[in-house]
């Protein structure tokens, strides 16, 4: 029989030490972890399922935006992944599907994926050119930005020298197709000797080389496990540290992995119905990006856990996009079907 978890309250840390987690101290905010991510995988379900707002009894996760718990749920990584990756009027070789994944990640919006459609025509690498790529992003960002602010996209002038970031991302685009990549990407043995490859090219540190990758895997280019490899980003770490007051060694990295490994467990301790995405179980991309989320939750749920950071407020507020999604997943995920039978095709909505 499994002993219930032993609990010792520090007034000034609220420290909650698990003896299912020797010898690593842990704060409330580590339970959040979980609620957290069955709350907002329940407010998922509740708007597909057509439920009216709110999604859920949390004012908080009511009132501010957070990413969906799995991240290829999300609006942007949806978009990507039907009308980028598996879109069947576009050509499917990997260079091509290469080309489109890096078009569309390096900037991260589509609102510019869906101007340069609208100016170009279809967007492929055989009939690419810099000058009339360039031109449109130079001419567009005089009326807003064609950056997502989802995450910091280093300019890359230090490199390629040019004095606008769109050209020089251009050019990175240029840098990566060139050198074969997609070849080489397809004889790699394991996730990691791909992050590898990625975080070799100029501007994709760490957070941005594994991101690209879980993109790319999302297509038929390589096929690896989402829970074979994950690199903890700034937020994540963020996370980790209002999670963890003592990791007892852990790397940020063990601890996600940890994370992933105890889901069932931790829900069930919780009492926590947790649905996950028709079958599939938290990977390690989600248990990463759910520290993002709880990073920011906490400001508000758990202001005087500051973790390693001072920030107290959460930025974006929630505001609802009407505009629908009809989900659908990698094929090799396998789970298409049954998103077919459980969600109607019309109206769907995500966060």
């Amino acid at each position: 029989m499994t002993k219930p978890p032993i609990r010792t309250t520090n007034s000034k840390n609220k420290l909650i030490i698990h003896t299912a987690l020797p010898p690593t101290k842990t704060t409330e905010v580590y339970d959040s972890y979980w609620k957290f991510a069955a709350i907002r995988q329940e407010v998922f379900f509740n708007r597909i399922s057509h439920k009216p707002f709110p999604w859920s009894t949390d004012p908080i996760i009511n009132k501010h935006r957070f990413t969906n718990v799995y991240r290829a749920a999300d609006r942007v990584s949806q978009y990507l992944i039907r009308n980028v990756i598996y879109n069947e009027a576009l050509l499917q070789t990997p260079k091509e599907v290469l080309f489109r994944i890096l078009l569309f990640k390096l900037f991260n919006k589509v609102e510019t994926w869906e101007l340069l459609n609208s100016k170009i025509g279809h967007l492929t690498w055989q009939d690419y050119r810099f000058e009339l790529y360039d031109n449109v992003l130079t001419n567009a960002i005089r009326n807003g930005t064609i950056y997502s602010a989802a995450y910091i996209m280093p300019s890359g002038k230090s490199y390629f020298g040019l004095e606008r970031k769109h050209s020089n991302h251009l050019k990175l685009i240029e840098l990566i197709l060139n050198n074969d990549t997609d070849e080489r990407l397809a004889h790699v043995k394991t996730m990691q000797q791909a992050f590898e490859l990625m975080k070799g090219f100029p501007g994709l540190g760490d957070f941005l080389a594994y991101q690209l990758l879980i993109d790319i895997n999302y297509s038929t280019i390589i096929n690896f496990s989402e829970s074979e490899f994950v690199v903890a980003g700034p937020g994540a770490k963020g996370g980790i540290s209002k999670c963890f007051v003592d990791t007892a060694g852990l790397r940020d990295v063990e601890i996600i992995k940890l994370m992933a490994e105890r889901q069932e467990k931790e829900f069930e301790r919780l009492g926590l119905e947790f649905k996950t995405l028709w079958g599939r179980p938290l990977q390690l991309i989600d248990c990463q990006n759910i520290f993002c989320e709880v990073d920011k939750y906490a400001r508000v749920k758990h202001p005087d856990i500051k973790g390693n950071s001072d920030r107290q407020r959460i930025k974006q507020v929630f505001k609802v996009n009407p505009k629908p999604i009809n989900y659908w997943f990698p094929p090799k995920w396998e789970i298409n079907n049954h998103v077919k039978i459980d969600i109607p095709d019309d109206n769907a909505l995500s966060k």
